[in-house]
């Protein structure tokens, strides 16, 4: 089944509306004879249009942050490639490039789908999306200042406090003061506001939280997950804790 078909098969939700919806209206018709189903089926209308919505949002929040430098080279894509291979397997990742090329020759006008992206998906869900959208800006390990400026606009009107855009941006971060950005902490606390902030975040990033979205995006919740218990054992260790 091509794209349109899959979509039109499952409940057309929040996100083929508004200005996200004009966007991908256009990138699905360019694309009605693909067999595409990075967009795809799921077991129930609810679980489908919540995927189609996210998957979406990151496609177009994306191809914002490789066109904020004013280029968009081969390279880039090639390294955008392998950080959707890494994340959705092969098939889907050269269905998700075919996509994202198609969204990348439109004009978005990002802010206005960021609010509608902040109007219709939960704070964990937004949270998920600035990870994934993170890391596959840091694809090439260069992030330039109109890229990262960008980020930090999107982050802000997604909604998403100052203190877990740091957090998030920590988690790509490999020292002991990234450590406690990631708990959203200081040095100087006690050990046991160290245990309490653990706690928070690893509750506040579970990976159960964004299930709805298909295995694979909760693959790279859990890796999330995983950096944050990593961020507090080296905590740990350079602390002494039991």
């Amino acid at each position: 089944m091509g794209i349109v078909g899959s979509v039109l098969g499952a409940a057309l939700g929040w996100w083929m509306l508004g200005p996200l919806g004009v966007i991908m209206g256009i990138v699905l018709g360019h694309l009605a004879e693909e067999k595409t189903s990075f967009v795809k089926d799921r077991d129930d209308l609810t679980g489908r249009s919540s995927r189609s919505g996210f998957l979406a949002s990151l496609l177009v929040l994306i191809a914002a942050i490789m066109k904020a430098d004013g280029k968009v080279v081969k390279a880039e894509l090639d390294f955008v490639k392998r950080s959707l291979i890494h994340t959705f397997g092969e098939d889907q990742a050269q269905q998700a490039l075919l996509m994202l090329r198609d969204i990348l020759k439109q004009s978005v006008p990002i802010m206005d789908v960021v609010h509608q992206i902040r109007v219709n998906l939960d704070y964990s869900s937004r949270l998920e999306l600035l990870h994934l959208m993170y890391g596959i800006a840091l694809a090439d390990h260069h992030l330039s200042h109109e890229e990262l400026s960008l980020i930090q606009s999107i982050s802000s009107g997604l909604g998403i406090s100052e203190s877990d855009f740091l957090s998030i941006r920590s988690l790509f971060q490999d020292d002991l003061a990234s450590a406690y950005r990631v708990l959203e902490i200081d040095d100087a606390v006690l050990d046991d506001q160290v245990k309490k902030a653990y706690r928070r975040m690893a509750l506040r990033y579970h990976p159960d939280k964004v299930t709805q979205f298909g295995d694979d995006v909760k693959r790279s919740a859990e890796e999330k997950f995983r950096k944050v218990n990593n961020a507090y054992e080296r905590i740990k260790k350079a602390r002494g804790m039991n």
